[in-house]
C-alpha cells in the first residue's frame, strides 16, 4: 500500500474564526501536521486554541504565538512547511481609517514577510492568501436598482462580479489588502511560487465571534439573541452573498488539490447568486429563526461600502469543480447551534429566553 505524503500546513491567524475551522478540517486528515501562528490578540481566540487542542489528531497540532510583522518569527514558522494558509490580518475598514499605519503594517508588510519567508525557504510551499472583495471598491460601473428590501443589478445578465473587474482600492483597508493581494499574485509570476488569491465575499459560520465591522452575520444573530440594538449603516438594502465557512474550507482544499492548475490564479469566492441577501432580509430571517424582535437604529453609509456585491465563482468552479453546498438557512442554523452548544449550554442556560443571556453573550462572544 502506498504511503500518503506527509503535509505540513502553516496557518497564520490560525486561532481565528476561519483559521480554527481550517485547522479542524486539517486535523481530521491523518497525513497533515498543523502549525498555527497567531498573536492571540483578538478576544476569545484562546477558546479556539483550547477547542482544537481537545480534538482527535491534536497531537499533530503546534501552536506558536507570534506576529506576522515580525519577519524573523515568520521565517521560523515557515521552516519545513509544505503549504501556507495566510489568514492573519487587520480585518476592519473602520479600524483602518482610524489607524492606517498599523493596518498597512499587518496586512501589506505582514504578507510580504510571509512571501519572503516562503521564497527563501527554497522548497516552494503552496501559499493561499485570503483577500477581499473590497479590492474592487464601490463598483461604480455596476448599475443598480432599488427594490423594496434590496438592491439588484439593472442588467438581467448579471451573474456576479468576476475577476476581470478593475481593482479600485477605496479605503486604507482596501489599499493594504489590495497591495498584499497583488504581491501574492506577482510572487507566482516573478519567483514561481505556487500562490493562490481568494477575493472573498462574506464568510459566516460556527466559531465566528462577530462585530459590526467584521463578521456581521454572527454579530446580527448574537445581538438579536442578546436583545441589543443593531446599527444599520445606510438603508439596509445592501446585498452580499454569504458563504458558509465550511464551503470556504472545501474551496481551500480544492485549490490545493488542483494546484497544478490553480497556482498563480486569483479567484472571486462567495455564495453566489443563490446565497445573496440584503442586510434587512438577513435580519428578518434571524428574527424568524430566533423568535426574537429586532431593535434597529440607522446611521450614515460607511466609506467605500458597496451597495451590491455578489461573487461570480465560475472560474473557481471550472478549475476545481468546487461548488457551495450550504445555503443561508444552513449558515444561520450552524451559528445558532454553536452558540447554544458553546455559550448557553456552558452556563446551564439552554431553554431560557435568549435575550435574558445578554450579559453572558457579551462576555463570551463580544
Amino acid at each position: 500500500m502506498r504511503r500518503r505524503e506527509i503535509r505540513r500546513a502553516l496557518i497564520t491567524g490560525g486561532a481565528g474564526f476561519i483559521g480554527s475551522n481550517l485547522a479542524e478540517r486539517l486535523l481530521s486528515m491523518p497525513e497533515v501536521q498543523v502549525r498555527i501562528f497567531d498573536n492571540l490578540s483578538r478576544k476569545g481566540v484562546e477558546k479556539n486554541v483550547d477547542w482544537l487542542s481537545s480534538l482527535p489528531g491534536s497531537d499533530r497540532l503546534q501552536v506558536i504565538k507570534g506576529d506576522v510583522r515580525d519577519a524573523r518569527a515568520v521565517e521560523q514558522a515557515v521552516s519545513g512547511v509544505t503549504e501556507i494558509y495566510h489568514l492573519a490580518a487587520q480585518v476592519a475598514v473602520t479600524t483602518s481609517v482610524d489607524d492606517p499605519v498599523n493596518d498597512f503594517q499587518v496586512n501589506a508588510n505582514g504578507t510580504l514577510n510571509v512571501l519572503e519567508a516562503a521564497r527563501r525557504v527554497g522548497e516552494e510551499p503552496f501559499v493561499l492568501y485570503t483577500s477581499t472583495n473590497k479590492v474592487y471598491g464601490s463598483l461604480p460601473g455596476l448599475t443598480i436598482e432599488k427594490q423594496k428590501t434590496r438592491y439588484r443589478a439593472a442588467a438581467a445578465s448579471f451573474r456576479g462580479v468576476d475577476e476581470m473587474q478593475p481593482l479600485d482600492f477605496h479605503s486604507p483597508y482596501g489599499c493594504s489588502k489590495g497591495t498584499a493581494d497583488q504581491y501574492v499574485h506577482d510572487y507566482a509570476r516573478i519567483y514561481g511560487l505556487p500562490t493562490v488569491v481568494f477575493r472573498m465575499s462574506c464568510i459566516a459560520g460556527p466559531r465566528q465571534l462577530g462585530n459590526e465591522d467584521q463578521g456581521w452575520v454572527a454579530h446580527f444573530l448574537y445581538s438579536v439573541l442578546g436583545g441589543r440594538t443593531i446599527t444599520i449603516y445606510g438603508d439596509g438594502c445592501q446585498v452580499r452573498d454569504i458563504l458558509h465557512v465550511h464551503d470556504l474550507i472545501d474551496a481551500m482544499q480544492a485549490v490545493y488539490r488542483e494546484r497544478a492548475t490553480t497556482r498563480g490564479q486569483v479567484y472571486n469566492l462567495g455564495g453566489g447568486m443563490e446565497s445573496a441577501t440584503s442586510v434587512i432580509e438577513m435580519l428578518e430571517q434571524i428574527s424568524a429563526l430566533t423568535g426574537e424582535p429586532l431593535k434597529l437604529s440607522y446611521s450614515k453609509v460607511r466609506p467605500g461600502d458597496q451597495p451590491l456585491y455578489i461573487a461570480d465563482t465560475s472560474k473557481l468552479q471550472g478549475h476545481t469543480g468546487w461548488k457551495p453546498r450550504r445555503g443561508l438557512a444552513d449558515t444561520l442554523e450552524s451559528i445558532l447551534d454553536f452558540w447554544n452548544r458553546h455559550v448557553a449550554k456552558s452556563h446551564g442556560e439552554v431553554g431560557q429566553r435568549q435575550a435574558d443571556l445578554a450579559p453572558v453573550l457579551q462576555q463570551e462572544v463580544a
